[in-house]
């Protein structure tokens, strides 16, 4: 009862979510998340046709974290579609799809044919290299792009819309205001940060790509911090993600002003049932700091 909560009218039974890329794929893998205890579930992003991703090597990891540069692979929208309908046959439990695009009509045609769907949520990824402009800067690089992005999603938006940022920009607070005023119901802090891994002895990047997106405990720090920003600026909720590990980092992350938390890399090294161990945890902590509801924690540490 302690670790229940809602997110956008959305109940849930906990407050961890699984961040996107991670399992997020198949009904079957995503019905596995489920029974390990995650409060939501987020699918792999997914654009209009599907995308082959990169060749190996695509990840590596090492003592801070994870490095990948899988390359957004998918099988697109109408084959995501028959694996929602399918895990909705069997599982209650909320799932938020994820989409990214290389135009705005392409993120508002996917949002279009995600409405026949019987999803909880979208997320809009917006903070990977996909922008269509002559740079090739993701959307959430500028206030205009990423309401343009928020806005064209909303217009078609059954559910409510969860926009995901970057941190590698000047001011996160600007971006974030941004999608707010244009429609966003929620927003996912962060995404990976980029990063690179050489190899000395074949003297080059070890990622096939060369860099590739960093994730787990090293950018807790950073992700901390976009969070506490963020709450300082919009009214609506946060999903805290990134560099959580325990329930102590889901307290932090809440604390700093996330309704809930996303969790991804730490299904890598606490294994799948890391939603059940993060809540035990997440619960002791609450307890022991008298806390009776979860909700308590969040935006504790602006007082």
């Amino acid at each position: 009862m302690r670790l229940q909560t809602e997110l956008c009218g959305i109940k849930l039974s906990n407050p961890t979510v699984l961040a996107s890329g991670i399992m997020g794929i198949t009904a079957s893998s995503m019905g596995l998340i489920a029974e390990n205890g995650a409060g939501a579930i987020t699918m792999k992003s997914i654009n209009t046709e599907g995308k082959t991703g990169h060749p190996n090597p695509i990840a590596i990891t090492f003592d801070g974290g994870m490095l990948n540069a899988v390359g957004l692979p998918n099988k697109g929208i109408k084959e995501t579609l028959e694996e929602i309908k399918e895990f909705k046959e069997q599982c209650s439990a909320p799932l938020f799809a994820s989409i990214f695009a290389q135009s705005v009509d392409e993120f508002a045609e996917l949002t279009k044919q995600l409405y026949k769907a019987q999803i909880d949520a979208i997320e809009i990824n917006i903070s990977c290299p996909n922008c269509d402009d002559e740079f090739g800067k993701p959307f959430s690089c500028s206030p205009i792009t990423a309401a343009k992005a928020t806005a064209a999603c909303k217009e078609y938006a059954a559910v409510p819309l969860f926009v995901k940022l970057t941190p590698n920009v000047p001011n996160i607070q600007e971006i974030a205001k941004a999608v707010e005023a244009a429609g966003a119901s929620a927003i996912t802090a962060i995404n990976t940060v980029p990063g690179m891994m050489i190899d000395i002895h074949t003297r080059s990047p070890i990622l096939f790509n060369k860099s590739g997106g960093l994730s787990g405990p090293a950018i807790k720090p950073i992700a901390l911090k976009c969070v506490y920003d963020i709450y300082e600026a919009v009214k609506i909720p946060i999903i805290g993600t990134g560099g959580i590990m325990t329930g102590q980092d889901a307290i932090e992350m809440m604390m700093a002003g996330a309704t809930v938390v996303g969790i991804g890399s730490a299904v890598y090294w606490r294994d799948i049932d890391v939603f059940k161990k993060v809540c035990r945890e997440m619960d002791v902590v609450l307890e022991k700091e008298g806390f009776t509801s979860v909700k308590e924690v969040v935006g504790l540490a602006h007082k």
